[in-house]
């Protein structure tokens, strides 16, 4: 990346009916220490419709020069980072997410990091901040390799090469080297990304520095839906690419897989019930050990850790084997690929090449 000072820095946010995270978002974003002449923000509003819009434009008189809005009638979020990306004047391209906030020094780690490093991408962990019980509980679970495996965006010590990380700082020649983002790979589409960075030779790098948290989902319900998504969003990359950068996606998919055929072969074989239990039993346990990390200690959030861990498992799982099916019959990314894959600009109608 280009050396300090001097650096300038779009910030690209994607938002939909946020209107009570908008403004904490934009003020984290805005009291950076980096200078203010070198940053500037672009916002796609999903064409919200419960005040977004309304706070959006009064920021934007706050901010005059430095904020910039635009629809994304599409309403999907893959869609507004696509378009954002061509109108991004930064030599830094930092996508960023309404449901987290940052550390006033996140916009200058994330360049200095990158300008050290040399890396394509950079970003920081993805740590979770809890606001009630439930997203106390599903932080310790998050904090859990039975939770998200080994996935090194998820460890707020780790520092070196990595193969996604949250967010993340492009330099802006990334998008020229490796295309834009694809427009229908939500809610996949950082990772997809990061994986033609990596094909293509690129480099990604996670550093402690990189300080950012973020709002957990705050119910069951909501973390279902979210790891269905997840799973169908990876299982569409799996089919495009043809390969995915680890095996980390594919262990839920095989338990519910092995769930399914021990359940309808249970007639016939004495260990279904004992896998049963033992998944339960790791999932207990699991959620015991964790429940004593702090400060503090929280024990009485031990059944709804347990709780948690089959919900991420088993809807990651399905939603990855419904995602093989749906792409599988019905690849979505033909029509774009070249696009995806060329300069950054933006289909005429991105919701027919996503149908």
């Amino acid at each position: 990346m280009p050396a300090l000072p001097t650096t300038t820095v779009t910030v690209i946010v994607p938002c939909f009916n946020e209107v009570d995270h908008i403004e904490a978002c934009l003020r984290d974003l805005f009291e950076q220490d980096y200078p203010a002449a070198l940053l500037d923000v672009v916002v796609a509003d999903g064409m919200s419709t419960d005040g977004t819009r309304a706070v959006l434009a009064e920021l934007a008189g706050r901010w005059p020069q430095r904020l910039q809005l635009i629809d994304n009638p599409q309403r999907v979020q893959a869609a507004a980072l696509a378009a954002m990306v061509p109108l991004a004047t930064g030599d830094v391209i930092v996508r960023a997410d309404v449901h987290a906030r940052y550390a006033p020094d996140y916009v200058r780690q994330c360049v200095a990091v990158g300008a050290a490093t040399g890396a394509d991408n950079v970003g920081g962990a993805m740590r979770p901040l809890a606001a009630t019980r439930f997203q106390q509980a599903l932080c310790r679970a998050l904090d859990s390799r039975l939770g998200v495996g080994n996935a090194g965006y998820r460890d707020a010590e780790r520092e070196g090469w990595v193969d996604t990380v949250f967010l993340g700082a492009f330099r802006r020649d990334v998008f020229t080297r490796f295309g834009n983002f694809d427009p229908c790979a939500t809610p996949n589409e950082d990772a997809e990304l990061n994986q033609r960075i990596l094909q293509g030779g690129g480099r990604i790098y996670l550093s402690r520095a990189i300080v950012v948290h973020y709002v957990p989902r705050s119910s069951l319900r909501a973390l279902a839906r979210q790891y269905f998504r997840y799973g169908k969003g990876r299982a569409r990359t799996a089919l495009k690419h043809r390969r995915l950068p680890t095996v980390r996606p594919l262990l839920p998919f095989g338990l519910v897989v092995g769930g399914a055929v021990l359940v309808a072969t249970s007639r016939w074989q004495p260990f279904t019930r004992w896998v049963a239990a033992a998944y339960a039993t790791a999932c207990l346990a699991e959620a015991v050990r964790v429940s004593r990390q702090g400060p503090p200690a929280v024990p009485s959030s031990v059944p709804v850790i347990a709780a948690i861990f089959p919900v991420m498992h088993v809807c990651h799982g399905v939603g990855f084997a419904a995602g093989l099916v749906r792409y599988g019959l019905r690849p979505d990314w033909k029509r774009i690929l070249r696009w995806c894959h060329s300069e950054p600009e933006v289909p005429v109608s991105i919701s027919e090449e996503c149908s």
